[in-house]
């Protein structure tokens, strides 16, 4: 890594950083647009789980663009392009959500694992609060996939998983 008076962070490291920021500004977008989604079918819950989860997504892209920023890197904002609209089904959504999880975890842990293996050891501290972040993430979605296995979808199923989204959003974020 190449320290000067003016920039703390390795070029290679801003690059990887600012993939991270695609990524985040991507899951800021598709949890936008999955929130529509809900919200046109009714599911008012889920749209208010994802509309918040969106804003999230921002905040972590933001975290990203300060941090490359004030380590003398210069932060990209990315392009949303190619977000899918329509889905087929509640539970789509919600599989859809934890794959990305999983996608944006392994994202975060190869970026850790570079920082580390390159004695980039304040990056590496730095993403400590994203990979703890992405445990609690990926918890939560696959928290929603289980309430669609225990509930069932048939008759009022469907109404009674969009309640219990609610409630796992409104617990996940009191703690």
């Amino acid at each position: 890594m190449i320290v000067t008076p003016n920039r703390s962070l390795s070029e290679e490291v801003e690059n990887l950083l600012n993939e991270q920021i695609k990524m985040e500004g991507r899951s800021s977008a598709y949890y936008l647009s999955m929130a529509s989604w809900c919200e046109t079918k009714g599911y008012t819950n889920s749209a208010n789980f994802l509309y918040n989860h969106s804003d999230e997504e921002r905040g972590h892209m933001l975290k990203l663009f300060r941090y490359i920023n004030e380590a003398g890197g210069h932060a990209i904002q990315p392009a949303s392009h190619d977000i899918k609209h329509s889905f087929k089904s509640l539970r789509e959504v919600f599989e859809n959500v934890l794959d990305h999880e999983i996608q944006v975890t392994k994202s975060i842990h190869d970026i850790v694992d570079h920082c580390l293996s390159n004695k980039d050891f304040a990056t590496f501290n730095f993403l400590q609060w994203f990979v703890m972040e992405q445990r609690e993430e990926e918890t939560l979605a696959r928290r929603v996939i289980e309430v669609f296995d225990i509930i069932g979808e048939e008759g009022v199923g469907l109404w009674t998983i969009d309640q219990e989204i609610g409630k796992l959003h409104t617990t996940a974020h009191a703690g």
